[in-house]
């Protein structure tokens, strides 16, 4: 049997026996990380090497959100603290060199972190773009506000993480950041004109097409399609995420267990494949959960086993790295900001 079209994730720290037998049968594409299933980095590279033995794959991506800021998976005391992106926008503005320069080397240093256990893609870059009013689930996360700012720190983001063999996951597209509800509760509905999301929030996107993977929005645009979210939107995958922002590489849904999405767990996933996604992602180790998802899960085949083997191609091997020389010019490039008023 070849890999199923899903990344999933697990309980804990350790692989549970019915965990070991679903992940055997049922053969996910990948494998996602959170802070439940982490300890020590002995631990996490044992777990990684578990979940990849259970499907003979020593390549099979393993995620993980490690952005900095609220969202950092692996923290102290065995990984260090990470500034959130909205640190790189403000050193951007007082010199747009520095923040570049900023966020390539905390996405270096990350992937340092990353490449030593095991873990091969983050979650990272967001290119979204907040507005005032919207829902603070984005919110210090995002590099700015004006389109080409967010796009320039996203690319040098993607420069640091590629640069120590990780691969980047772009969110959220086509943009999260006029959503007022967190779509881990509620799914926000967005009622901007067309012509302004393309002026602002999709295009943010646009100039990071070619990443090789993306992570969809649970986001209503009722310019486009006034019932279904763009995970599950044929009309926004053809005509916006692929056709108007142009990205052609592997589109993985968010977590469909997220409450933004309605129905069961089964009939998500139905409906993120209908409407175009190449992956269906689901997070939160719930057997129960799992097996819906298995349940209507396809064989990775055809254009999306393309996208799928052209993104795990796209990863390079780490570069050689001074990581307490980029440790020391990061601190120094961030300690600008309390000397900057």
């Amino acid at each position: 049997m070849g890999r199923r079209a899903f990344i999933t994730g697990v309980s804990g720290t350790e692989l549970r026996a019915d965990e070991r037998e679903f992940i055997a049968a049922q053969q996910p594409w990948g494998f996602i990380l959170f802070k439940r299933n982490i300890d020590n980095p002995a631990q996490v590279s044992a777990l990684v090497d578990d979940l990849r033995k259970l499907v003979g794959d020593a390549d099979a991506p393993v995620l993980i959100d490690q952005e900095g800021g609220r969202v950092q998976r692996l923290g102290p005391p065995n990984w260090p603290v990470y500034p959130p992106g909205a640190t790189f926008g403000r050193l951007y503005d007082i010199d747009s060199a520095l923040g570049l320069a900023a966020a390539r080397l905390s996405a270096r240093l990350i992937a340092d972190d990353l490449i030593k256990l095991g873990v091969t893609v983050d979650c990272l870059p967001l290119a979204d773009v907040p507005v005032a009013g919207a829902d603070a689930v984005i919110g210090d996360r995002a590099y700015g506000t004006e389109v080409g700012k967010v796009a320039a720190i996203g690319r040098a983001v993607t420069d640091g993480l590629e640069e120590g063999g990780i691969l980047p996951v772009l969110k959220h597209i086509p943009g999260h950041g006029r959503a007022t509800a967190d779509t881990h509760f509620k799914l926000p509905v967005v009622d901007t004109t067309e012509s302004e999301l393309k002026r602002t929030d999709f295009a943010a996107f646009q100039p990071l097409a070619d990443l090789p993977m993306a992570m969809t929005a649970h986001v209503v645009f009722s310019a486009f399609d006034a019932i279904h979210p763009a995970t599950t939107s044929a009309k926004m995958v053809e005509q916006m995420i692929r056709a108007f922002i142009g990205f052609q590489g592997l589109l993985m849904s968010d977590d469909v267990s997220m409450n933004a999405l309605a129905g069961s767990i089964a009939e998500r996933t139905r409906a993120v494949f209908a409407a175009g996604c190449d992956v269906v992602l689901h997070c939160n180790g719930q057997m129960d959960e799992m097996r819906q998802v298995a349940g209507e899960t396809p064989e990775l085949s055809g254009l999306a086993l393309e996208r799928a083997n052209r993104a795990l191609a796209a990863r390079k091997p780490p570069q050689a790295f001074d990581r307490a020389a980029a440790r020391a010019e990061l601190d120094a490039l961030i300690g600008r900001l309390g000397t900057s008023a």
